[in-house]
């Protein structure tokens, strides 16, 4: 028998990008209140399939309180690495942390994703003891393992010491261990990702367990005590090379989005807001002469609005700021699209030039003041938030809910879970899909995508496109 890769896997992102197209694609689904148990929905993507943007499949948990946020595959195209590649592994499994419970399932996907049902839960308790970590929150599929940040350390509010990134088996879902040697002064933790062939990893901040997990906290964040810090990695040696400030009043500094050609060493980070005037920002870093820069390449405006269309945590503001939430990366490294929950906008930039991103592209749906209602005359609540895109680039697909309790601060009337798909043009531009609207179960909500096959957000390349 000749063991060969899983088809899914590509070596370049060119490959990937001329692979069939996802007909499926997962999103998490949430219970706010906590009163029912989180599940994972399979959708139909499939433009001429009768269920076209129906939920066709529901993987409901066991447990109650684990509030879904992030996952990812137990393994992708980084297992092609020529360094310590695992050819016989699959694109099989999905790992879902629960952020709020430190609890994680692993899900079976095969033999289709209409039939994705448990394979493991990893109760908090082996989180705890392998690691000192806590409240589990980006996957990402590595060569040798899957590797998963997280925002808490140890002790009942996760500050007793501070959080990193451990490491799981990718056939047995063992937790091994941390993953840091040397952490240098990273304290705070949000997303991190890599290249691979260069042997960096970036990393970024959010804030600690109590800054987060019953709301923002308006003190906190007007004394900029938020995380504002990008760390870069020596990933074979495990340790803090080089640690950038982009600024106390750049607050929350959230998904890193490098090049995904690794022979560009270039990113893209993404900043909520600036505390001086509530401009949202996007941030490019490269790599020069072996030290790291970066600069902010992008601003966002507010829109001005009156108190009474606001929510009070705005009131004193008299103006929505973009909250630019989630930013995602064309797999040809053209095209980096940035959430705007606050403003309810989704921006394309034309980022051929990465250190000078050209907007060319923008579909507005919902908002805290503008509201704006799906192509259909549905209303869509929140405002663009979870970014996926397809593999071809021509589908973006988004939900709408943040965190619960972010959600109901700056949207208090609710959240109903929404999906939504935009189709791309060959040079630039976004139009909402007026037949794709995903009706969700009531009091649910969604977050994080993945598609089938691999997305923009999953995939880690050891080679050059050609």
């Amino acid at each position: 028998m000749t063991i060969r890769p899983d088809p899914t896997f590509h070596a370049t992102p060119k490959l990937a990008m001329e692979a069939p197209p996802e007909r499926y694609a997962y999103v998490l689904m949430l219970s706010p209140d906590l009163s029912r148990p989180d599940c994972l929905g399979v959708v139909d993507v499939d433009s001429n399939s009768s269920s076209y943007g129906k939920i066709v499949h529901t993987v409901m948990m066991p447990n109650k309180g684990d509030e879904f946020h992030h996952f990812g595959w137990n393994a992708c195209s980084s297992a092609l690495s020529p360094m310590s590649g695992h050819a016989f592994l699959e694109r099989r499994y999905l790992i879902i942390p629960g952020l709020r419970s430190s609890r994680i399932y692993v899900i079976d996907t095969k033999p289709d994703p209409t039939q994705a049902k448990i394979h493991k839960i990893i109760e908090p308790e082996e989180v705890f003891h392998k690691t000192g970590y806590s409240r589990p929150h980006t996957v990402h599929c590595g060569p040798e393992g899957i590797y998963v940040s997280t925002l808490g350390g140890g002790g009942p509010d996760g500050t007793d010491s501070p959080p990193g990134i451990f490491i799981m088996d990718c056939e047995t879902f063992d937790v091994l261990g941390r993953w840091e040697i040397d952490r240098g002064p990273q304290d705070k933790h949000y997303d991190f990702w890599w290249n691979l062939p260069r042997d960096y990893m970036v990393t970024s901040e959010w804030g600690l367990p109590p800054q987060f997990e019953n709301g923002l906290v308006p003190d906190d964040l007007l004394g900029n005590k938020y995380g504002h810090r990008l760390h870069f990695w020596d990933l074979r040696a495990r340790r803090n090379v080089q640690t950038i400030d982009l600024g106390a009043n750049h607050q929350m500094a959230l998904e890193v989005r490098p090049a995904h050609d690794p022979i560009k060493e270039y990113g893209f980070v993404g900043v909520v807001v600036d505390t001086t005037n509530l401009e949202g920002s996007i941030w490019t870093w490269w790599r020069e002469g072996g030290t790291f820069r970066c600069e902010k390449t992008a601003v966002i405006a507010p829109e001005p609005a009156d108190k009474d269309q606001l929510p009070p945590l705005l009131q004193a503001f008299a103006a929505v700021p973009p909250l630019v939430t989630d930013i995602d990366l064309s797999l040809d490294d053209r095209f980096l699209y940035v959430s705007c929950w606050g403003t309810g906008e989704m921006r394309q930039y034309d980022v051929s030039d990465p250190r000078a991103p050209k907007l060319v592209g923008s579909a507005h749906i919902g908002g805290i003041v503008r509201r704006t209602p799906h192509p259909n005359g549905d209303a869509f609540a929140g405002g663009p938030q979870m970014i996926e895109i397809s593999r071809d680039g021509k589908r973006v697909y988004w939900t709408n809910s943040l965190y619960s309790t972010w959600d109901d601060q700056f949207f208090p009337e609710g959240v109903p879970g929404a999906m939504v798909k935009a189709d791309v043009g060959t040079d630039g531009g976004v139009t909402l899909d007026k037949e794709f609207w995903v009706e969700f179960p009531d009091g649910y909500r969604s977050h994080q995508i993945r598609l089938e096959g691999g997305d923009c957000s999953t995939d880690s390349f050891c080679y050059p496109s050609v």
